[in-house]
């Protein structure tokens, strides 16, 4: 889920999300209360022509894209997908964790040379400083409803119907906006116990911490209702400061080459269950 909808307790299934395992470049983890040092001299697109070591900076708390399995590994989405570029592009990866407000301010400090944590540049501030790769997932609003409950196919058909939504949150906004029956609560975890619990018909929230959910959980007795558009999907790449137009390009490419041979899509099923990868 990319970091751009408010996700209310998302944290209680997939922050710890809004996903992966194993790769041939090398994982060097800071702990994220560390201030990662300034990052040696030498351009990106140097580092990946003279196949050197890109530092990465990403959350490690932020399953399913960005975590420690347990057996203690950093793995996730973003990081697997990162791995399998890095191999692409013949270079080593460095890891280096940090907490998501420190995150983009040290990419703008140089302290590292790219971020992979779901970020998309929604505001004309960050597109001014950064730019963004070929986008390797996508997300946007989800309904989910119970199994046995088959009201809902258009977005429409949720006017009048209960919805457990956070006030504050985008998707409860949406849910207003669609004429739903709003029962207030304080996040998704609440709102998909509810709709278990017929209390409430369905929920709106981002689709990959939702997917994460329910792949998660196939004993929930819960389905995807209705997904947004792809039009209406926004998505994530990795970060790099402006003026690394080459090193971007070399990125970029990697990343439709994981695209093409089904790289992006196995690890979007190994996550979420299904390919986020396409809109």
């Amino acid at each position: 889920m990319l970091k751009k909808f408010v996700l209310g307790s998302m944290a209680a299934f997939v922050l710890a999300a809004c996903g992966n395992g194993g790769g041939n470049a090398s994982s060097a983890s800071a702990p994220a209360s560390a201030a990662p040092e300034t990052q040696v001299a030498g351009s990106l697109l140097e580092r990946i022509n003279n196949k050197g070591t890109i530092t990465v900076g990403t959350e490690g708390t932020y399953a399913p894209f960005t975590y420690h399995d347990e057996s203690g590994k950093l793995t996730g989405y973003d990081v697997e997908v990162t791995r399998a570029v890095a191999e692409k592009l013949g270079v080593k990866v460095d890891f280096k964790e940090t907490q998501w407000d420190a995150m983009l301010a040290g990419l703008k400090a140089e302290r590292f040379d790219i971020v992979a944590n779901q970020v998309s540049l929604t505001t004309p501030e960050r597109r001014a400083t950064f730019d963004k790769s070929a986008e390797y997932s996508y997300s946007g609003p989800m309904a989910v409803d119970r199994k046995d409950d088959n009201r809902i196919k258009t977005l429409a058909d949720v006017k009048g119907l209960s919805a457990a939504q956070t006030l504050s949150s985008n998707y409860g906004e949406m849910a207003q906006k669609a004429e739903a029956k709003i029962i207030p609560v304080d996040g998704m975890a609440q709102a998909l116990a509810l709709v278990q619990q017929k209390r409430a018909d369905f929920t709106f929230n981002d689709s990959l911490a939702l997917l994460d959910y329910l792949k998660k959980n196939p004993n929930s007795g819960l389905k995807t209702a209705w997904t947004a558009s792809a039009e209406e999907k926004l998505g994530a790449g990795f970060i790099v400061n402006k003026n690394n137009d080459e090193a971007l390009a070399k990125i970029s490419d990697a990343v439709e080459e994981l695209r093409a041979d089904g790289t992006l899509k196995k690890l979007g099923e190994q996550f979420f269950g299904v390919d986020v990868s396409v809109k």
